[in-house]
């Protein structure tokens, strides 16, 4: 069984035990937190589609720790112009675990 969530204006396709990297949510470690925007949920014999999301699922996941990713550098040069910009950001993250997947 796998779910299909939403958060932070990305999709994520997630099993019971996997590790997911999500927005930051200034959330301590080892705490709960609940997942409501759940936009599908597949078992081996049936499919519950969402209109836009599932009406009772959840998913609960304990926060593992928060991060920041490797940076990631855009480098634009316009050829025979003499103009370039470089830029750069690091992504925060919180790393979570998926616990269980409840639908009803």
């Amino acid at each position: 069984m796998y779910a299909i969530f939403k958060n932070g204006g990305k999709q994520y396709k997630v099993v019971e035990g996997s590790i997911v990297l999500l927005d930051k949510m200034s959330l301590e470690p080892k705490s709960k937190v609940e997942l409501n925007e759940v936009l599908a949920i597949v078992s081996d014999d049936k499919a519950q589609i969402g209109d836009p999301f599932v009406k009772g699922a959840k998913i609960e996941a304990e926060v593992i720790n928060e991060g920041r990713g490797k940076k990631v550098v855009t480098f634009k040069k316009r050829r025979r112009k003499d103009s370039k910009t470089k830029r750069g950001f690091r992504r925060d993250f919180t790393r979570v675990k998926i616990l269980k997947i409840i639908a009803k």
